[in-house]
């Protein structure tokens, strides 16, 4: 179905003819039905034949109004509109939280078989995570010293696995604001339904910067109805090299020991959430798998009719209207007697 978005602007349509019925009989005078300066000169180009000079002469007054009309025509933004497409009302919003500071470098995680920093294994759990929320609108926030929301909740799946996968340790800032990223996150969920606000925490510290508390912002997020449910990554013992990276002097120590664990659970327990423990890739995959499986909230249906611009058809027109007097105008002599120059 033919649409017009801005119909509103075929009014503009009779105002070169309400300029030249209210001009002055001066300027009427000349006997132009519309006064354009590209097309001054169409009156010379009918020369001494007067067939043709009848000919050119309707054309003058006719062309400007139908290139008028088809500018008119483009502006008024015509679409055409498929038949509407139902999409089934999404499940949940869920919110991610990633940890991007200076702990997230350690490399006390393995993948395949090799020795990986905590936000290498993230960003490889994360990415199939986010494939398969398919239904779901996703939003990412990311964190350090400061919180940044790098998507609003949407149903661009993509573009949210290619900004979680660009991030990179330290870009927000060395320190842990988890409570600035909680508020973050509450401000962005409190406008979706109640029932379907999830936001997902994940860190391997504890809270280090910002202007709010981590507890004091999931005492907001209950008030909203947001579940949080949050993940404390990192291993609890790697080997540290000895001297020259020998086993010489080496040691085991905890690398997660900085991991504020009694926040994290009372974040979750506050607002009716979980906590979960990483403590290795596969761990995190079966967090992520258990996240999956939380049950939609059925939303109301939407539905949508794909367009299609149409625009450039009268504005292409009116352009080749427009080369078409030009040529006759740069030659008149031909125009008016294509035998002309033959008899010559």
């Amino acid at each position: 179905m033919l649409e017009l978005q801005w119909p509103w602007m075929l009014l503009a349509a009779p105002l070169p003819w309400l300029v030249y019925r209210f001009a002055s009989p001066a300027t009427r005078a000349s006997g132009a039905a519309l006064r354009v300066p590209f097309y001054r000169g169409l009156a010379d180009i009918a020369g001494e034949h007067s067939e043709h000079r009848e000919t050119l002469k309707r054309w003058q007054s006719l062309m400007p109004w139908i290139i008028w009309l088809l500018l008119v025509l483009a502006s008024s933004r015509p679409v055409w509109l498929g038949e509407p497409v139902q999409i089934e009302g999404s499940g949940r919003d869920l919110m991610m939280a990633v940890d991007l500071s200076g702990s997230m470098e350690i490399y006390d995680m393995e993948l395949n078989g090799e020795s990986v920093d905590r936000l290498v294994v993230t960003k490889h759990v994360l990415t199939d995570f986010i494939e398969k929320r398919k239904g779901d609108r996703l939003g990412l926030i990311l964190f350090g010293t400061q919180a940044y929301l790098q998507a609003p909740l949407t149903f661009d799946l993509k573009t949210i696995g290619t900004l979680m996968d660009e991030s990179e340790i330290r870009m927000a800032g060395n320190k842990t604001a988890i409570g600035d990223a909680l508020g973050l996150a509450v401000k962005h969920l409190r406008k979706r339904p109640q029932d379907s606000r999830v936001l997902i925490l994940l860190t391997d510290g504890a809270n280090t910067a910002g202007e709010i508390t981590p507890i004091q912002a999931a005492k907001l997020a209950a008030q909203e109805n947001i579940r949080i449910y949050s993940i404390g990554l990192g291993a609890e013992e790697m080997v540290q090299p000895g001297l020259f990276g020998s086993s010489i002097g080496a040691r085991r120590i905890n690398p997660s020991a900085d991991l504020d664990e009694k926040t994290l659970k009372e974040i979750a327990e506050l607002t009716g959430g979980q906590y979960f423990r990483a403590k290795n890739t596969e761990e995190l995959e079966k967090i992520y798998d258990v996240l999956d499986k939380l049950e939609p909230v059925k939303q109301e249906e939407e539905s949508f009719r794909p367009s299609i611009t149409l625009f450039y058809w009268p504005l292409a027109l009116a352009l080749i209207i427009s080369l078409l007097v030009a040529t006759l105008r740069a030659f008149p002599e031909t125009a008016v007697n294509p035998a002309g120059r033959n008899r010559q």
